[in-house]
């Protein structure tokens, strides 16, 4: 791929795919073994990637009939915009691993099919690329960027401005990995970053680790570096863009963060990449709702397989979702145009629930439409 963010040529996609499923073994076949592990695979035992899944096919809706849809549609407004659809890419890192094109592919088809994207801090193709491709289309959805911490505030402030800079709307801070999970399947097959892909966006190296005989590299090595509620505050006096906390699963934590003066949580459990012992999505999210209350902005990701699951996230409580590992499968498949097939596919069930189940647009989406109800 071109540094220069070139528009990717378009492939041809395989015969037979009519869901987001589809896409899995094409994918699988199409990456090395330790890639494939590194992008599918989730930490330990890999029970909160399993709970995911589960808690949204235990979901069931609870249609009324009858209605009057003409005119129905599935806009969104978020932060005084207004976007054509609530389903936004999540953040994966190292993308050029599924495909040569890496987030460039997957920029193009978001801004194609009026969906969002949050780019990875460790995205392996320049945001300024990723910005324009989505700037080219006038009724793309929201770009965000999502941030790790790094102990270095001049490092910070720097990749701050280059953020606002390129065009991101917003600011995604992800907040429930400051260590990587123990993630088996990944370490088994020997994973290591091939030598052309790389974080091209964090320049230099990050500072060497200085223990005492006898100290922890992890209680004292990574966790100083850290960040704390202190880095909230001081990411919200650097930049102007919104701020969003991803990874929230307490409540107490969700009300620090509105007194911190945040913008929006993204309720994660980070696929299942870190604890293996979380709650699910759909579980946290109804319970983070109640305790923000009805108008901070709140997205979920986690197990998001069907247009269904869109609405059932939105009747729980969600403004928008976060697409992860199919899309990415869909880039390995087929590149821009698997992206694109992977959302329009996603958008195209989102919009058949909604009119079986009588929902006119996403304002109406509650939870009377789930059964039992809690009316």
């Amino acid at each position: 791929m071109s540094e220069s963010g070139e528009r990717p040529a378009l492939q041809s996609l395989p015969e037979g795919i009519v869901n987001l499923a589809d896409f899995e073994a094409h994918a699988q076949a199409c990456m090395t073994p330790s890639a494939w592990a590194y992008l599918n695979g989730g930490a330990a035992d890999e029970q909160v990637m399993r709970a995911n899944r589960a808690a949204w096919d235990a979901l069931k809706l609870w249609p009324r009939v009858l209605r009057d849809l003409c005119g129905g549609h599935t806009r969104t407004s978020m932060f005084g915009k207004t976007w054509p659809t609530p389903l936004l890419l999540a953040p994966i890192a190292y993308q050029r691993l599924a495909h040569p094109d890496g987030e460039l592919a997957s920029a193009y088809a978001a801004a194609a099919q009026g969906a969002g994207m949050i780019l990875s801090a460790q995205a392996s193709v320049p945001m300024e690329a990723v910005a324009r491709a989505m700037r080219q289309e006038p009724t793309s959805g929201p770009l965000w960027f999502q941030l790790y911490w790094r102990d270095d505030r001049g490092f910070m402030a720097e990749l701050l401005q280059r953020v606002q800079s390129a065009g991101f709307e917003a600011l995604v801070l992800t907040v429930d990995a400051p260590v990587q999970g123990a993630r088996d399947r990944e370490r088994r097959a020997g994973f290591q970053l091939p030598d052309d892909v790389r974080a091209v966006n964090l320049g230099g190296r990050k500072k060497p680790l200085d223990l005492a005989p006898g100290q922890s590299a992890l209680f004292d090595g990574l966790m100083p570096r850290a960040a704390t509620w202190s880095e909230i505050d001081w990411l919200r006096e650097r930049s102007p863009l919104p701020l969003l906390l991803k990874g929230l699963c307490h409540p107490e934590d969700a009300r620090e963060a509105m007194r911190r003066g945040v913008s929006g949580l993204v309720v994660s459990n980070h696929g299942g990449r870190t604890l293996d012992a979380l709650p699910s999505t759909a579980e946290l999210l109804p319970l983070l709702r109640e305790v923000v209350g009805p108008d901070l902005p709140l997205l979920v990701d986690g197990g998001i397989r069907r247009g269904s699951d869109v609405l059932k996230a939105l009747c729980l409580g969600a403004d928008a979702v976060l697409l992860g590992r199919p899309y990415v499968h869909a880039l390995a498949t087929a590149g821009a145009l698997g992206v694109a097939q992977a959302l329009r596919l996603l958008r195209d069930e989102f919009e058949i629930a909604m009119a079986l189940v009588g929902c006119r647009d996403v304002g109406e989406a509650g939870a009377h439409l789930l059964w039992p109800s809690r009316i």
